[in-house]
């Protein structure tokens, strides 16, 4: 197939973008995966910074670390994303990803939010390097889902183009409200408020 599937299209567009030495971000740890694959990406010099409001996926997340041998690029937050531009403040990120959703074998009543989110991305791009990007991987079959969903797109849409390119990547043919990609690259600095 020459269509990339959602998940190895945001890992594409991070590994054409991340080097060694890299600063990124996990927004929603989850079980790990997103957390392990960008500690490989930006390898022993960089960090990645991830977060989970859940001790569960926190606890995944760390097995799966030691069990690659890469916990010592890594640090782990227990705490919500939104918080990220206060634990986070004087870093300059070079890409940030998010699964938006619940966790994958988890509680499915615990989910992200719409205002959280908003908050997180928001925080995102201002600790985000002029050239980096914030990857949104949006799962929204579910009511919170689809709450979420308009509201991360009428933020999207609303970002001035002179700072920042928008991408959607989706299928439009597929049913059960198939997952789908928001990728913001920032072009230049944003003006301070």
């Amino acid at each position: 197939m020459n269509l990339k599937s959602i998940l190895p299209f945001s890992h594409d567009l991070l590994t054409r973008l991340l080097v060694p030495g890299d600063i990124v971000v996990d927004a929603t740890a989850g079980n790990g995966h997103d957390t392990a694959f960008l500690a490989e990406l930006v390898g022993i010099n960089g960090h990645v910074f991830s977060f989970d409001i859940q001790q569960q996926a926190i606890d995944a997340t760390t097995e799966l670390l030691k069990e690659k041998q890469l916990a010592d690029q890594v640090t782990l937050f227990c705490e919500s994303h939104a918080n990220m531009t206060s634990l986070l403040a004087d870093q300059s990120i070079k890409a940030a990803i998010f699964n938006l959703g619940y966790l994958p074998g988890g509680d499915k009543t615990i989910t992200t939010l719409a205002d959280t989110t908003i908050q997180a991305i928001e925080s995102a791009l201002s600790l985000l390097a002029v050239g980096g990007i914030v990857i949104l991987v949006i799962y929204h079959g579910h009511p919170e889902g689809q709450t979420e969903k308009s509201a991360v797109l009428h933020y999207a849409e609303s970002l001035a183009q002179e700072q920042f390119h928008v991408l959607e990547y989706r299928f439009i043919n597929q049913r059960n409200n198939p997952p789908f990609v928001i990728a913001i690259e920032k072009r230049k600095p944003v003006p301070a408020k």
